[in-house]
């Protein structure tokens, strides 16, 4: 049973998810807090497997609890944020401050269904938690020495770089980006699974934070070096040619993607334009999306990097492309932004 602290002010609040999670047979709810305080003493008692977070609190709240839990432990620490503006800034800095990831607090804004809704919730609280049981059972998978290296992307002519990332994304993407000059050759795609309404926030985060150009990317957006452009949340972004240039497409179709942005659905239209002079990077995530894109990209010629995983928060998506045998470089974040900045 994985065992989980629920933190939160608001009583109703605390009973909801205590019902969501208890009926997920998979799921104990060992004890709730009232506030950042009473959090960090109940996980000094309780040493629950995830803990969920809100953000707003008295006394001392969830951003604060965050920095100081992560002191002396390292538990998964799920955030629950309202889809503004404002609450997308503070999410990033809960992330900052050591959260693994975080979900919308009205359930609505999950999924168009309750129970597709709890479903979710309870899914993700297991994927924190086995994260770190996951490291015996991927431990068979042998990853050749010059996979591990963390040699620089050379003298392929690469022509752009993609990076794909959900569960932990945020952090790890701002890690990369933050090594890049702001004479950086490349422009860059990222997709990260992210709500609509944080996609633009995350941009401007980065912008401000890193050297090169950083926006979110536009219908019609032509591709410009140092310039990294983030798929908008709830929708699609594809490249298409407009005579001899490739040009951003962001579309709403199709309709039952799983994923708003789907990585698979950006590495598969840039496999046709650029062939195989593209560098594809596949980061922390839950599931498998971009490993049926990063196969199409490797057919046509182009380098596949993954994140390894110690610096994962979970060890999903990369381990998909590990285990398809996509990986040409197996490597930290840190390595993958040192890397990235060498090109």
């Amino acid at each position: 049973m994985i065992k989980v602290l629920v933190v939160d002010d608001s009583s109703f609040f605390r009973r909801r998810i205590t019902e969501f999670l208890s009926s997920d047979d998979r799921i104990e709810v060992i004890g709730q807090a009232v506030d950042g305080m009473d959090a960090i003493e109940k996980t000094k008692e309780l040493n629950p497997d995830v803990i969920t977070m809100d953000i707003e609190m008295p006394k001392l709240d969830g951003i604060s609890a965050v920095k100081k839990i992560r002191e002396t432990k390292r538990t998964p620490i799920l955030m629950f944020s309202s889809l503004t503006h404002e609450g997308a800034k503070a999410t990033f800095e809960a992330l900052d401050a050591g959260a693994s990831d975080f979900l919308p607090k009205r359930f609505q804004d999950i999924a168009s269904e309750q129970k597709d809704a709890i479903k979710k919730l309870c899914d993700c609280i297991c994927s924190l938690a086995r994260n770190g049981s996951v490291r015996t059972d991927v431990a068979k998978i042998k990853i050749p020495t010059a996979l591990r290296s963390s040699t620089a992307a050379s003298s392929k002519g690469y022509q752009l770089a993609v990076i794909g990332a959900s569960t932990g994304g945020p952090v790890a993407i701002e890690k990369v980006l933050k090594q890049l000059p702001e004479n950086y050759p490349l422009p860059i795609l990222l997709i990260q699974h992210m709500p609509a309404s944080f996609t633009g926030a995350f941009s401007e985060r980065l912008d401000k934070l890193c050297a090169i150009s950083v926006k979110e990317a536009a219908d019609g957006d032509q591709l410009k070096p140092g310039t990294a452009y983030i798929a908008p949340g709830g929708r699609q972004m594809r490249l298409k040619q407009n005579g001899r240039s490739n040009i951003i497409s962001i579309e709403d179709e199709p309709v039952a993607t799983t994923y708003k942005p789907s990585v698979d659905i950006t590495f598969n239209s840039i496999a046709e334009a650029y062939r195989g002079r593209v560098l594809a990077i596949v980061l922390t995530g839950m599931g498998s999306d971009g490993c049926n894109g990063a196969k199409m990209l490797r057919e046509k010629g182009a380098t596949v990097w993954a994140q390894d995983e110690a610096s994962c928060v979970v060890y999903g998506m990369p381990l998909a492309v590990v285990k398809q045998n996509l990986a040409d470089k197996v490597m930290s974040v840190d390595e993958i932004g040192i890397s990235l900045a060498r090109h």
